[in-house]
């Protein structure tokens, strides 16, 4: 999916709390989505809460979209024309409808719901993102994973996965990346992390150890959904720090509740992010911007698809300055 936002959104209750939070401060901080249009007359309007000006990164994963559900014959669906990609893996899931992938290694693939679409784009690479002829309904997620240093150059590649549900204490969890509730994905990714999908029947509750190293956020899709000690709405997502050893969810409402949970080791490294490049300075992103604008072979093309490729915007009138979460305390 292609990055259009330029405002970040904030935190909903303030500033961020890392380590040293003060006594009786809330365990979860509260971001909440920006609505982005993708761009066009009839633009699928998607919420963004990663990033944000208090918190760029929960774990490795950079960027969270959520969209839907939309009415194809009302939103127009997914039609995001060839763009490219540096520095990362794009994580695609959805909840109903479909979409064709297609990408410069040559890639044709379709994504279902409880399918998940793991593409690295580290040297370069392009792809488009269709929703098919058939979809009435498009609801789904698509996530960023910013790539290490040491891989952030790292080949094409693309895997497609379909995780088997496990249930737990009046809950589904399908596992996409890493390992929960004793399952566990064999998807390759450059550092460790976890991504699953977490369906709570109504009023159910249920307890996830999880690894103390890592830092883990709970996007809401549908539900009033208690994390720990805070109540979050749909389109919110939580941030809980790095140390818990176990989350307890609760689905307050009187329908069924589905969330996303992320985590990962806290990423330390600065990134310089601009539309869909990610690198470590201005001027890698300026050279990215210029090879896509040349057609260079760094990103290579997508066969098949019915139209131009998107052009890349104008470079804001200023450097590009790294970014990074706020230091712990």
């Amino acid at each position: 999916m292609s990055n259009v936002e330029t405002e970040p959104a904030e935190l909903r209750c303030g500033a961020l709390v890392d380590d040293g939070r003060p006594a009786g401060a809330p365990l979860v901080d509260v971001l909440s989505a920006r609505e982005v249009p993708l761009g066009g007359p009839r633009a699928m309007r998607v919420r963004r809460t990663l990033p944000q000006r208090a918190r760029t990164l929960i774990g490795a994963w950079c960027f969270a979209d959520h969209y839907g559900p939309n009415q194809v014959t009302t939103s127009g669906g997914m039609d995001i024309a060839p763009h490219p990609h540096t520095g990362l893996q794009t994580v695609s899931w959805l909840f109903s409808g479909e979409i064709e992938h297609r990408d410069s290694l040559g890639t044709r693939a379709l994504i279902r719901p409880g399918e998940m679409n793991l593409m690295t784009g580290g040297y370069g690479i392009c792809h488009s993102e269709v929703s098919t002829p058939h979809t009435t309904v498009i609801h789904g997620v698509q996530l960023w994973v910013a790539l290490p240093e040491e891989h952030r150059n790292a080949g094409r590649d693309f895997q497609h996965y379909v995780p088997e549900p496990v249930r737990i204490d009046g809950a589904e969890v399908r596992v996409f990346l890493g390992s929960l509730a004793g399952n566990a994905s064999p998807v390759r990714t450059f550092t460790p992390l976890l991504g699953a999908e977490i369906t709570l029947a109504p009023r159910a509750a249920t307890t996830l150890p999880v690894d103390t190293a890592f830092e883990h956020g709970l996007l809401v899709d549908s539900g009033d959904v208690r994390l720990l000690d805070t109540v979050l709405r749909p389109a919110e997502l939580g941030y809980v720090s790095c140390g818990a050893d176990a989350l307890t969810v609760v689905n307050e409402s009187d329908a069924p509740a589905r969330v996303i949970l992320l985590g990962g080791p806290p990423f330390e490294e600065e990134i310089v992010m601009w539309w869909n490049f990610i690198g470590r300075s201005h001027e890698g992103i300026v050279r990215a911007r210029e090879e896509w604008q040349a057609a260079s072979d760094r990103f290579g093309a997508v066969e098949g698809f019915p139209g131009a490729r998107l052009p890349a915007p104008a470079l804001p009138n200023a450097i590009i300055t790294p970014r990074r979460n706020p230091p712990r305390r």
